[in-house]
């Protein structure tokens, strides 16, 4: 399977450019692979965000309230209390 790529030209500050040399020299890649990595973890890192904000606007708080305190509902356990 082949991954189609598309290039487009990054303008830079002389000073970031030198510091991601440096840090990609370091992490044993390119400073092209660096930059996507990068890129493809600030995605995640949005998209991760934007999925709990999609529950969270969904969610009925009542009823969350009401199935957490259901009457023989199990007590937390001793490494679930907040201390």
């Amino acid at each position: 399977m082949t991954t189609r790529v598309a290039a487009f030209p990054l303008r830079l500050p002389v000073s970031l450019k030198a510091a991601l040399e440096k840090i990609a020299e370091r992490d044993g890649t390119s400073m092209n692979q660096f930059l996507v990595i990068a890129a493809a973890e600030k995605i995640s890192a949005m998209e991760t965000e934007r999925f709990f904000a999609e529950r969270r606007a969904r969610a009925n708080d009542k009823e969350f309230l009401r199935i957490l305190n259901r009457k023989d509902g199990e007590p937390p356990r001793p490494e679930d209390t907040l201390d």
